[in-house]
């Protein structure tokens, strides 16, 4: 008798860092393999920023993919151990399978179902808090970095500051990120955060 529809284990296996970072360490590498600059003459007025190695190569943004990575690593732990129980229960309704009356084979076995959904429930509240937390770290760096970005734009008398993502490449006097980089290492290096806790809001919310 097949008692559970076995998505346990290996369908929870990694969900949260695949979900969680895939697209951030994409990016990063968008970041870091930038094109080789041109060597013509600047457009007066013309400024290039990249937001993307601003977030990405900063000092405070290599502590907050660190941080990121730290705080997957325990939710996944957390899914780990979950997924681990519910197998070993479900090996143990197997083996004591013949010696259990069908009431009670039901029993056991719609209690494993049932825990099963909310482990599933979980990995996609995990998912969504490590979400939530990466874009809300990524928006408190930006966020440090507007003074200093209007400051180094005023500085080179940027008239129009074009984003580095639409630009395949710049003649180097044009490009501001490693200015706005430099102020952001010297302003901040790191700050306190954890993962977004959206079950704990939403029954807070229900209450």
């Amino acid at each position: 008798m097949n008692m559970m529809t076995k998505k346990s284990g290996a369908a929870f296996a990694g969900v949260l860092a695949i979900a969680a970072f895939a697209p951030m360490m994409a990016q990063a590498q968008t970041a870091a393999a930038a094109p080789e600059p041109l060597n013509g003459p600047a457009i007066p007025g013309m400024c290039v920023l990249s937001q993307e190695a601003i977030v990405y190569t900063s000092t405070v943004g290599k502590y907050v993919a660190t941080r990121l990575q730290q705080l997957n690593s325990a939710a996944q732990a957390e899914i780990t151990a979950d997924t681990t129980s519910l197998q070993n229960d479900e090996k143990a309704l197997e083996a004591q399978h013949a010696g259990l009356s069908q009431d009670q084979l039901q029993q056991r076995a719609g209690a494993l179902n049932a825990r099963e959904r909310d482990l599933e429930r979980t990995v996609a509240v995990r998912r969504e808090e490590m979400s939530q937390t990466a874009q809300k770290a990524q928006a408190r760096i930006l966020q440090e970095a507007s003074p200093i970005f209007q400051q180094a734009a005023h500085a080179h008398n940027c008239s129009v500051v074009m984003a580095g993502t639409g630009v395949l490449a710049a003649e180097p006097s044009m490009d501001i990120t490693p200015t706005v980089i430099a102020g952001l290492n010297a302003k901040i290096t790191q700050f306190e955060f954890d993962r977004e806790h959206l079950d704990q809001s939403g029954a807070a919310a229900a209450h």
